[in-house]
C-alpha cells in the first residue's frame, strides 16, 4: 500500500468526525430514542400487517407508555409487464407506497412524516401454486423494502428530541 493511501485511510476518521458523523445507535443518537419506543398503529390490511412486523423486528416492540406513535397507510397494486404470444401475461410488477406520519405521544406534535415507494415482481409460468406463492413471496418482499425504507428514513430524521 502506498503512502499516500496509508495517509488517506488514517485521515478518512478525523474527516467523518469532522462534518458532524456519528452512529444512529450511539447513545443519545435517534435510533437509540427510537428503540423500543415506537407504537405502530394497528394494521388495516395484510400489507399493512407485514411493514408493521419488520418494524418491530427493527425497532422492537414499544412499552407502555410509548414515546411515540406511527401511523401507516400501506397500498399496494400490480400490474402485467411480460406478454406471451397467447396473449397471457407472464410477469406482474407489485408496486407499493407506504405513508408514514411519526407522532410524539407526550405533545401530540408530528415529529416526521413521508412516503416511500418502490416495487418488485414475480413470474406466472408454472403451476397455480407456483404463481401463487411466487406472488405472495414477491408481496412479503416488497412490505420489507417499504419498512425498511421507512425505518431509514426516521433513522435519518433529526427532529426527534
Amino acid at each position: 500500500m502506498s503512502l499516500f493511501n496509508r495517509r488517506t485511510l488514517l485521515a478518512l476518521p478525523l474527516a467523518l468526525a469532522a462534518c458532524g458523523f456519528s452512529p444512529v445507535y450511539g447513545p443519545g443518537s435517534t435510533g437509540a430514542r427510537l428503540q423500543n419506543s415506537v407504537l405502530v398503529d394497528a394494521p388495516g390490511n395484510r400489507d399493512a400487517f407485514l411493514v408493521t412486523r419488520r418494524i418491530e423486528e427493527r425497532l422492537g416492540r414499544a412499552g407502555e407508555p410509548a414515546a411515540y406513535t406511527l401511523a401507516l397507510t400501506v397500498t399496494s397494486s400490480s400490474s402485467g409487464l411480460a406478454v406471451d404470444s397467447g396473449g397471457s401475461i407472464t410477469r406482474y410488477n407489485l408496486l407499493g407506497r407506504a405513508n408514514y406520519a411519526l407522532r410524539d405521544t407526550a405533545t401530540g406534535q408530528i415529529v416526521t412524516s413521508g412516503s416511500v415507494d418502490n416495487f418488485t415482481g414475480f413470474s406466472t409460468t408454472g403451476t397455480t401454486m407456483a404463481t401463487f406463492a411466487a406472488q405472495r413471496d414477491a408481496q412479503e418482499r416488497l412490505m420489507t423494502i417499504l419498512a425498511d425504507q421507512v425505518i431509514a428514513r426516521l433513522l435519518a430524521s433529526t427532529d426527534l428530541s
